[in-house]
């Protein structure tokens, strides 16, 4: 069935997610459709894309000749029923249980029966979410990890009713546009986001205990643990916002007090200081280029 994929929609592709899943795609040769509800939002993505683009050739990582073919293989727009011609589909929307089930109806309606659904979850269920589209055999998570372009992981969880040849297919497109899949349960958290939620929020509590500054904690995370990245900038990244949908999602389900949202994170959402897109979290960004770009 990979063979059979050519076109791939991506939902949410203003955000980084979002839009990072549509360069891998757009990247290894799909034609890739871009939805999103605002043209501006969707305007800003695609620049912040070419950017990212241009500093891949600068670096020698793709040739000019690559990046003129992968840009022209993206698109965008605000219609959903643009996406008719897609064979897969993936949802990179935020985390809100209802939002995606509505979504995947919408998708049932619009898209041909032999469309794939594929979600971006990083901590709702798999089998939940399907349950919002007549396809249920056809729905698999397929978690990719921040910066989608960059990093290479994907976590791979089949619903209740997931179909082997679904999840293979899924899976297999995954390997073709150079991905690493890992198949995972159909759990909260999966692997990362199981580790990585109550993680986070420690590395949150410790500046709001004054125990050191969000800098200084991330160099001793990345220094003495060997991460790339430390906890804090990867907060900025996804989003403060989005950390906070991540911890109402996650600790209902768990119960895990690490997991709830830490009051520093609530005031900083409150206050708009929601990391890299709105110039400001735990550091201060003087641009809103992609990561990488």
């Amino acid at each position: 069935m990979t063979s059979q994929i050519k076109t791939v929609g991506v939902c949410g592709a203003a955000g980084t997610m979002g839009a990072g899943i549509a360069i891998v795609a757009a990247r290894a040769g799909f034609k890739t459709i871009c939805f999103d509800t605002g043209e501006d939002a969707l305007a800003r993505a695609r620049k912040q894309t070419e950017g990212f683009f241009g500093k891949s050739v600068e670096r020698a990582k793709m040739t000019e000749a690559d990046q003129s073919a992968a840009l022209a293989k993206l698109s965008a727009t605000t219609q959903i029923a643009d996406l008719a011609d897609c064979d897969l589909v993936i949802e990179a929307v935020f985390e809100d249980l209802k939002t995606k089930q509505i979504l995947l109806e919408q998708l049932d309606d619009v898209c041909p029966s032999h469309t794939l659904f594929a979600s971006n979850t990083s901590t709702l269920s798999i089998t939940e979410i399907a349950s919002g589209c007549a396809r249920q055999d056809k729905v698999v998570g397929m978690h990719f990890c921040l910066p989608a372009q960059l990093m290479k992981l994907i976590e791979m969880s089949p619903g209740l009713n997931t179909s082997d040849e679904s999840f293979q297919a899924a899976w297999d497109w995954t390997v073709q546009v150079g991905q690493m899949p890992v198949r995972t349960q159909d759990k909260p958290g999966f692997i990362l986001n199981a580790l990585l939620v109550p993680f986070n929020n420690d590395a949150i509590r410790a500046v709001e205990a004054g125990v050191a500054t969000a800098g200084d904690i991330d160099t001793a995370i990345k220094q003495g643990l060997g991460y790339k990245m430390g906890p804090l900038e990867l907060i900025d990244l996804i989003g403060l916002d989005t950390q906070v949908r991540l911890c109402e999602a996650f600790y209902p389900i768990t119960h895990d007090p690490r997991a709830a949202t830490p009051p520093l994170l609530s005031r900083m959402v409150a206050a708009g200081h929601l990391g890299r897109k709105a110039g400001r979290g735990f550091y201060q960004y003087d641009d809103n280029a992609m990561f990488g770009g």
